[in-house]
């Protein structure tokens, strides 16, 4: 028997292990962990919390709808794994690579469990659209890529030569195995979280099942934006109040979506360009992550002590008086969304304007934004503070009035998320409001110093 674990591949199809365990010919017992570290204080109440349970509870109906079943565990994933080793007769454990430090931590330690009990472990390293590894390899460099452009266009030639297309192995090919009596008493959902998976499964079934052509259908997000929105998607892209982007991430970052199959789709499109350097950032920031020693500890490398968080708090509760910030964290709070152009305003106004440690801002999207992944966020928040490869120099510093008046001259965005401001001139709402926490004039020149400093002192 074969012991498969899901985590950031929520989907049924185009998963490496799949094609892997039916060239094994072996049944396979798949489970889902529902990790309490990973939902520690209330996540799944949060909107990246509610993302994953709603991918979870729809990867679940993929399976009965497949004739299998995904089983739901709940602990930290290294016991429950040895108590099904102990219940099971399973002769390999097979999962995706993540590289996180946590996951990296939980992984050695599930290798360590499979060890003891004489359980071959077989991993595969599937979140990129490019193989990293094999990539850097071809590339035959000693030191990895720190610019974007010439990284860039080396993965676009990696891509041309070597891509590895989609698997069609599904799910329904693979011979299932059933999980032992008693074997999910002992590592149950708490009932809150149970609660919540239901709820969000019978969603999915008012919507008419995890196939239909509802709204939250990631093949149907993905069509619909390359049908209608790839072609203005060069001009709109931070035209924010037009909503011109994607909103894929949520899916692919979850793995309800394969970026191979994402990437195939956009091939067949000729306005790609633009959307498809996107992508090559995101494969960019997991290639960062695995080089570049320092990217989860640039704030220990660095002397961030001239930092605080003083006004961190109304920065989260969009009380800072200035009106892109605040309606930006509005819809960030209420909804899980934030436009990509608004993420950097925000996140370098709070960096570089108010002086805050950028760590206290990316703790803070981990939670809200529903289409959270570390590795990705971290990779902004590092960008907007200057830290890390091709990161933004000290010096820039978005100014969110020009960067409003400039990408929503008629104050759109605003005035959606901001009401009590509709009434104000397209030339005036864009402006701080009377009492806003910081003058951006000397806040700018302050930033500069500071990070002028840090910069100097590692």
């Amino acid at each position: 028997m074969i012991l498969f674990l899901h985590r950031k591949d929520l989907r049924v199809n185009d998963l490496p292990a799949f094609d892997y365990i039916l060239a094994r010919r072996k049944p396979s017992l798949h489970v889902l962990i529902l990790d309490p570290h990973l939902l520690q204080q209330d996540r799944y109440l949060e909107h990246s919390g509610i993302n994953f349970l709603q991918h979870a509870a729809r990867l679940q109906e993929l399976y009965r709808a497949a004739g299998r079943q995904l089983h739901m565990l709940y602990g930290n994933p290294a016991e429950v794994v040895r108590g099904l080793m102990q219940s099971h007769p399973v002769e390999e454990l097979v999962f995706h690579e993540d590289h996180t430090p946590y996951a990296t931590q939980r992984d050695r330690q599930l290798r360590e469990v499979a060890q003891a009990a004489g359980v071959a472990v077989t991993s595969f390293d599937e979140l990129g659209l490019a193989d990293l590894r094999d990539f850097q390899r071809w590339t035959g460099r000693s030191e990895p890529y720190k610019v974007f452009t010439p990284f860039y266009r080396k993965w676009s030639e990696y891509l041309l030569r070597f891509y590895r297309p989609a698997s069609p192995v599904h799910l329904r090919e693979l011979a299932a195995a059933d999980l032992a009596p008693g074997a999910a008493a002992a590592h149950s959902l708490p009932p809150e979280l149970a609660a919540a998976l239901s709820g969000h499964a019978a969603a999915i079934a008012h919507a008419g099942g995890p196939g239909a052509a509802s709204a939250a259908d990631p093949l149907r997000v993905l069509s619909g934006f390359l049908a209608e929105r790839l072609p203005g998607y060069a001009a709109g892209r931070d035209r924010y109040a037009q909503d011109a982007t994607s909103r894929l991430s949520r899916h692919v970052n979850v793995g309800a979506l394969s970026v191979r199959g994402v990437y195939e789709m956009l091939l067949e499109h000729e306005q790609r360009e633009t959307w498809l350097r996107q992508l090559a950032w995101r494969d960019f920031y997991l290639y960062q992550a695995r080089l570049d020693p320092d990217f989860y500890c640039y704030e220990k490398r660095y002397d961030l002590s001239t930092l605080d968080q003083r006004h961190f708090q109304a920065w989260c509760e969009a009380r800072t008086g200035i009106p892109v910030i605040d309606a930006a964290m509005t819809e960030l709070n209420t909804t899980g969304w934030m436009p990509n152009r608004l993420r950097m305003i925000t996140a370098m106004f709070l960096t570089k304007n108010l002086l805050c440690p950028f760590p206290y801002g990316e703790q803070y999207f981990r939670c809200k934004l529903s289409d959270y992944d570390n590795t990705l966020n971290r990779g902004g928040w590092l960008w907007c503070a200057s830290l890390g490869f091709d990161a933004a120099p000290y010096f820039r510093i978005m100014n969110p009035v020009t960067q409003s008046e400039s990408h929503d001259p008629e104050a759109a965005y605003i005035r959606q998320w901001l009401p009590e401001l509709a009434n104000l001139s397209d030339k005036e709402i864009h402006k701080p409001r009377p009492g806003s926490i910081v003058d951006l004039k000397l806040s700018r020149a302050r930033a500069i110093e500071v990070y002028q400093s840090i910069s100097r002192n590692q």
